[in-house]
């Protein structure tokens, strides 16, 4: 999820193993730890040259759960060394600052497992991506209660209860949010598979999620030989069914016969794109995996890369939207979100 939300949960972390020993100094340090794991997207950027390879990296080995052991033998080590000193001696122990560490790193990945952009837990033995699609990567009505306990826990003194209290209200919170997200998602399932038969789709596959920012409205994609079909709904929909069903023919300027970096953003969208064809020899690869919206030139996809030769392989300019009013687009789906 969103930079604040692993932050929250890191700090969350922080104080549920050394609250007690170091006051609101283990809020900061679990933060630390649920921050690391993003600094692949810097990582990733240092190690590749071709910016295909550097997205893959995100979401990869550092949001495994084999990093999260490793890390938290190497950070918890140096925390220890770090925090005790003359001052601090015998206050904490090695084993408290693994045990930090490890909670902190480990959270991280697991919670973006329920986003749909997908997390290699399994790294390095396996490059499957879990994603649940059942919360957003920013969601306020997961993030915000949450954050709120933890600022309330730094009012108090490491040794009242009432700092325990409002951190596993914190947790609690944010857990039976998170618990709506996915009964919320089984229920969406059956509406999109129940509307694709209702409408004579014959669908060789379909997936659902979470539109930004909200669990109410939710877009879904189905795959039949040729084409896509796509569409929304609202909790607020009068009617059980997907009514505004879009059909997108399958384009592939490029394919993964082709170029391995091709059939390597193919794995990172889990099959659902299209590669078009633009001016100067580049290439438009379109996620179908995030909502497609209607602008005044037609249906576009939200997440875009503009791929371009490079020797034998292929490149691409880092993501950029091709909506041109970003505010036009939330407009749009506030709209839609209010159901039809």
């Amino acid at each position: 999820m969103d930079s604040l939300t692993q932050i929250v949960l890191g700090a969350a972390c922080g104080e549920a193993v050394l609250g007690r020993k170091i006051g609101n100094k283990a809020l900061l340090f679990g933060a630390i730890g649920g921050t690391i794991p993003d600094l692949d997207v810097f990582a990733g950027a240092i190690l590749f040259k071709n910016e295909i390879d550097a997205m893959l990296f995100h979401r990869g080995f550092m949001h495994s759960i084999l990093f999260s052991i490793l890390g938290a033998f190497l950070f918890g080590w140096l925390a220890y060394k770090l925090y005790n000193t003359k001052k601090r001696i015998n206050t904490t122990t090695r084993v408290d600052w693994q045990k930090l560490f490890f909670w902190s790193l480990l959270t991280h990945p697991i919670l973006d497992c329920f986003t749909p952009y997908g997390t290699q837990l399994f790294a390095p033995f396996f490059n499957y991506r879990v994603a649940f699609n059942n919360i957003s990567v920013a969601d306020p009505f997961y993030t915000v209660p949450f954050l709120l306990s933890i600022i309330i826990v730094m009012f108090y003194n490491r040794n009242n209860e009432k700092r325990r209290f409002w951190l596993k209200m914190g947790i609690g919170v944010s857990s039976v949010y998170m618990a709506f997200t996915i009964f919320n998602k089984l229920y969406i399932d059956n509406v999109f598979k129940n509307s694709l038969k209702e409408s004579n789709i014959s669908f060789a596959r379909y997936s659902t999620q979470p539109v930004i920012l909200n669990n109410v409205l939710w877009y879904g994609i189905a795959e039949t030989t040729r084409n896509y079909y796509v569409g929304f709904y609202s909790l607020l929909d009068q009617q059980r069914r997907v009514l505004d069903w879009k059909e997108i023919p399958k384009n592939r300027a490029l394919t993964p016969e082709e170029y391995q970096d091709i059939s390597d953003l193919a794995w990172f969208s889990n099959g659902y794109y299209n590669v078009e064809s633009m001016a100067n020899d580049e290439f438009l690869y379109k996620d179908l995996r995030y909502p497609m919206v209607q602008t005044e030139e037609g249906y576009k996809a939200i997440f875009n890369l503009k791929l371009y030769k490079d020797h034998n392989r292929l490149n691409m300019i880092p993501f950029e939207s091709n909506i041109d009013d970003a505010g036009k687009v939330m407009s749009q789906l506030w709209i839609r979100l209010k159901g039809k």
